[in-house]
């Protein structure tokens, strides 16, 4: 295998130069994006699906704002996770923004990943398109009951080995942009039982492979992803060796280079979304009279725009404090746990009390507050639900506690 391509790096300009970055992908989303996203209500499909993603990374390339996060060999500027937090922020203040630079998920978990662990010719043939927006992906981890979900290692889908390769049976559900994705990173278990931490393999499945059934759209409350949330069946697809992402054995290894990352991206990006919510209940608060004066000189109304706030900053602290980490190669594993579970809670908070202070006017579509509060809502259960967070933090903290007594 080659090394890994896309080392982290910091802009030449500096901060002037990520400050610019910052104020053209606000200015991009602002004028080109959100009317799109207002026209539709959020809804990616309803404004196009695959249409509106390709005409939107059109218009991002010819703003200057395509692709931060792609390696420099794949004509992006190859941001760490520090410099990019602001910038996928700026992008996910419409629901759409992250599409619009290809760093929506789960492409960008998978552009990541493939940069990390794919070899040569897999990154020519995979990860090359997919950085250029001429494809999108897929990846099928999650089963049904009671195969992997929270718990990875009760993974159910078998690859076996076969005169020519691999041979893939198994079930996935909830597989995020599986139709009309171009391939999938599968993974599928070449040894052990389930209920056991180790023998997962991760596969590279193109779309035509026989064998591959994209079925129904799982209806979920959520409505901005390209490619729906869907059942997967793999009906004894092979694959040859060639198709093997990273080694034998070692799946749940390497998806933690994606887990990590991933986890912090969707955070940056709920964050801008919150942040239109509250920008929009502030504002209204501003100017709206009732009682004989205004909203936002209301003390109950002040409170809660103080505690979104204080949410939206400690989420933005601990975003930063775990991207520090993972730029300095470290796994993270705790301190994006901590981001993760954080902002799943504070920032529904936000999206909840700004619908709350525009009364019956945030419950409508003519203000953002519903939908992004509607999206916001499966965050709590995405990247790991908060209860397991919790209970992964709380476990790292016993047995700290127990080796510091040792």
């Amino acid at each position: 295998m080659s090394g890994p391509v896309g080392e982290p790096t910091r802009l030449s300009g500096g901060p002037g130069e990520l400050d610019a970055l910052v104020t053209a992908t606000a200015s991009f989303v602002r004028s080109v994006v959100l009317p799109e996203d207002d026209a539709h209500d959020g809804d990616a499909e309803a404004a196009g699906g695959d249409a509106l993603r390709l005409s939107l990374q059109r218009q991002a390339r010819e703003a200057g704002v395509y692709g931060p996060h792609l390696p420099v060999a794949y004509d992006g500027r190859g941001l760490g996770m520090v410099d990019r937090a602001p910038v996928f922020e700026a992008a996910g203040y419409s629901l759409f923004g992250a599409v619009a630079l290809n760093a929506a998920a789960p492409d960008e978990g998978n552009l990541h990943l493939l940069a990390v662990v794919a070899d040569s010719a897999q990154r020519a043939r995979f990860l090359a398109p997919l950085a250029g927006g001429v494809v999108r992906s897929a990846f099928a981890m999650t089963e049904p009951a009671p195969g992997a979900g929270s718990d990875p290692s009760l993974l159910v889908t078998s690859a076996e080995r076969g005169s020519a390769g691999w041979r893939i049976s198994g079930r996935k559900t909830f597989i995020t942009g599986a139709d009309g994705a171009a391939f999938m990173i599968v993974m599928a278990r070449t040894s052990g039982e389930p209920g056991e931490a180790g023998g997962a393999t991760m596969f590279l499945v193109p779309a035509e492979a026989p064998g591959l059934h994209v079925g129904r759209h799982v209806p979920t409350m959520d409505r901005s992803m390209i490619g729906g949330h869907c059942d997967v069946v793999l009906d004894g697809v092979e694959v040859s060796d060639d198709l093997v992402l990273g080694e034998v054995g070692e799946g749940f290894r390497h998806a933690q280079v994606r887990l990590g990352p991933a986890r912090m991206t969707h955070v940056m990006r709920w964050l801008g979304a919150a942040r239109r919510a509250h920008d929009a209940a502030v504002g209204y608060a501003a100017e709206r009279v009732a009682f004989g004066s205004r909203l936002g000189d209301l003390g109950m109304v002040q409170r809660m725009v103080a505690e979104n706030e204080i949410d939206l900053a400690a989420t933005r602290a601990l975003l930063l404090e775990a991207c520090r980490e993972l730029d300095a190669g470290g796994r993270g594993s705790g301190s994006t746990s901590v981001a993760k579970a954080f902002a799943g809670e504070a920032l529904y908070r936000v999206a909840d009390r700004a619908t709350q202070i525009c009364g019956g006017l945030g419950v409508t579509g003519d203000l953002p507050t519903a939908r992004v509060l509607r999206e916001l809502r499966p965050f709590r259960v995405y990247d790991g639900p908060t209860e397991v967070h919790y209970w992964s933090i709380a476990r790292r903290a016993l047995r700290q506690a127990a080796r510091d007594r040792a």
